[in-house]
């Protein structure tokens, strides 16, 4: 059963900030079919980590409705080498975005979070509840704590001006228009890389990080997006909302399927010199899923879409 629509999209000004990371560019694709204006600014026009400019570029355009999924993003190894931009930049985004947005008069925000602002050893799955209940996983600290600052923005303003903000947090995405970085992006785009670089060397191995044991939880983009609409139409509340798939795997079986699909020969060898990070994360999406929404792409047939964008050479940053 569909919920009631809180907030119609159709003719609304939308601005979907982050327009070009794999999150916003998925959530572009969706409000394509929803009759509505689609705002965006690339970083050439707009720097979102200045006060001024961010504040200027919204007052002019004036939209009615905000998907913040601008970030700065990465994996353990670009969290742990360059916590200072990830803290900064992070804090600076959420900050002139969301104080900008309710100065404007936007009258809808979506904050778009990450599974990381839980504690490393919290229960699972991880419900809502369990924010700011224990120390957070080390390696990416700096942007959990901009990511739970945002949350908290938002609270804020609700509490304090009745302002409709809302915020997702999502598992761990891939899909389209990743980041395939060689040491900055995350797992997903990492081993789609990996495995098809050495596909065509034909090296006899392939090195994963960690012990392989690690659950993880692996949401398509697209769906991510989906959720987004149906939460900016459907929910008005103050608890944010977790995102997820609903199951989660080993690394080891994750990185065994991508070398299936890649159609990579070798071996998998695990680095157990490298930090694993926490041991589970799954997420507790009954509050999401009691509203009415699923996701609906299975792990396989997103990592082959996932895998036929990199062929089309659409990524970024592979270079």
């Amino acid at each position: 059963m569909t919920p009631p629509l809180l907030f119609d999209l159709k003719g609304k000004r939308v601005f979907v900030a982050g327009h070009n990371g794999m999150a916003g560019a998925a959530i572009v694709r969706r409000l394509q079919g929803e009759d509505c204006e689609i705002l965006t600014a690339d970083r050439r026009a707009l720097d979102l980590t200045r006060q001024s400019d961010t504040e200027q570029w919204l007052a002019e355009h004036k939209p009615d409705a905000v998907f913040l999924a601008a970030a700065r993003v990465g994996g353990i190894y670009a969290n742990d080498t360059y916590p200072a931009d990830f803290i900064v930049d992070n804090l600076g985004i959420a900050l002139n975005v969301i104080r900008a947005s309710h100065e404007v008069g936007v009258r809808k925000l979506l904050n778009l979070g990450s599974s990381c602002i839980y504690p490393k050893m919290a229960p699972q799955p991880m419900q809502e509840e369990a924010l700011l209940t224990g120390p957070l996983e080390p390696t990416n600290e700096w942007y959990a704590v901009a990511k739970i600052a945002a949350i908290k923005m938002c609270e804020a303003y609700r509490k304090q001006h009745g302002a409709d903000f809302v915020s997702a947090m999502p598992t761990n995405l891939y899909g389209p228009g990743d980041n395939y970085h060689p040491q900055n992006s995350h797992v997903p785009a990492a081993l789609i890389r990996r495995f098809h670089e050495a596909k065509l060397s034909g090296a006899p191995t392939v090195e994963v990080w960690g012990t392989g044991t690690p659950r993880r939880e692996f949401l398509s983009a697209d769906d991510l997006a989906d959720a987004c609409v149906f939460i900016m139409k459907h929910y008005s509340g103050a608890t944010f909302l977790n995102v997820g798939a609903g199951r989660d795997i080993t690394i080891r079986e994750f990185a065994e399927l991508v070398r299936d699909i890649v159609g990579y020969p070798g071996q998998i060898v695990f680095d157990t010199r490298r930090p694993d990070g926490p041991p589970k994360k799954l997420l507790d999406c009954s509050r999401l899923t009691a509203l009415g929404w699923q996701p609906k792409t299975p792990l396989r047939e997103g990592l082959a879409a996932a895998y036929a964008d990199f062929l089309s050479g659409s990524r970024r940053s592979a270079a």
